[in-house]
């Protein structure tokens, strides 16, 4: 007996899955803890994040997924072995989508679908991340109007035109989340001469990160290490800081849009005009972000309901959006 179509969006940062009829069901980090010496896995999702950067030598704490591909294939089909059966138990399923940075190769592509058939698919469906941000998003993809979808995860960023239910114009970029978080590590290091890891970064893009003015300054306090005495230090960090730190990262993702505008043809450029810019993803929860590409680009931006389920959910209802179009 089959139970329900899965949908996973395969992230960088984290793994959500989505069940039809039941939304999305689970949400980890990406991230897997093991043995070194035995290669025997300690940790997979959230447990293994909070090792990152504290393991001793023998235990390391990686990230399977670079850039919205499989850069250990055994340990991604582990981990997606696990998720798929946290999430739906000991039921059997049938047709699993999964989705993949829309300018991913033919071989990332094919390594994504086997890892996702040793998980125990019986049936997979690949589909690329701005088509399945869309549906998540609740745009109707199916008709012949332009939308423009950019889903900034934490590896890449996807960038489409999106009519008829296919994508017209599209770029991926690998900058996004990820690189949020190393340009401000770099910024701590060059402007403070503090060290700081990973975790301690992404605190500060979520808590006072922007790219845009605020109306009024934030800061929070940061520890690390000071790279001239060695000794640990904490000092006061403002959201004015952040904007300087991301500038170089927010750049690239606006001018990689503009690119896609710029080959976008004009009926489905006059489209995106009236019905504006939908970001989704993580990336796009980054303060200031809807205000900067909107002032960059002239069109109005607009972050989707829950961008971080976006893909996911999309990913889930490709396989009834198939079946429709197929019936019709």
């Amino acid at each position: 007996m089959f139970s329900t179509d899965i949908g996973i969006d395969l992230g960088t940062a984290s793994v959500l899955v989505y069940i039809k009829g039941k939304g999305v069901v689970l949400k980890e980090p990406s991230v897997v803890a093991f043995d070194r010496e035995t290669n025997k896995i300690k940790a997979i999702g959230e447990e293994a994040r909070l090792m990152l950067g504290r393991t001793p030598g023998n235990i390391v704490a990686v990230r399977p997924l670079r850039q919205g591909v499989i850069s250990n294939y055994t340990v991604t089909e582990k981990m997606l072995k696990y998720f798929i059966q946290k999430a739906v138990g000991k039921k059997r399923f049938k047709i699993i989508s999964v989705c993949v940075p829309s300018g991913v190769t033919e071989v990332e592509r094919k390594a994504v679908e086997d890892a996702t058939y040793q998980a125990g698919a019986r049936e997979v469906a690949i589909i690329e991340e701005p088509i399945a941000a869309a549906i998540g998003a609740g745009i109707d993809i199916s008709k012949p109007q332009g939308n423009m979808i950019v889903d900034i995860g934490g590896g890449t960023t996807d960038i489409a035109v999106i009519s008829l239910g296919g994508t017209v114009v599209s770029a991926s970029i690998k900058t996004a989340g990820d690189d949020f978080d190393e340009a401000i590590v770099r910024y701590m290091r060059q402007k403070h001469n503090l060290l700081i890891g990973e975790r301690t970064a992404e605190d500060i893009k979520i808590k006072i990160g922007s790219v845009y003015r605020r109306p009024e300054s934030v800061s929070m306090d940061v520890r690390g290490r000071n790279l001239v005495t060695g000794l640990p230090k904490t000092i006061s960090v403002t959201s004015e800081e952040t904007e300087e730190a991301l500038a170089g990262a927010t750049g690239q993702i606006v001018d990689a849009i503009h690119g896609v505008l710029e080959k976008t043809p004009p009926e489905l450029a006059a489209d995106i005009a009236d019905r504006g810019i939908i970001l989704t993803g993580g990336g796009s929860l980054l303060n200031g972000l809807e205000d900067l590409i909107e002032e960059k680009t002239g069109i109005t931006t607009m972050t989707a309901d829950d961008p971080l389920t976006a893909v996911a959910i999309g990913t889930g209802k490709y396989v009834e959006f198939i079946s429709e179009r197929k019936m019709k």
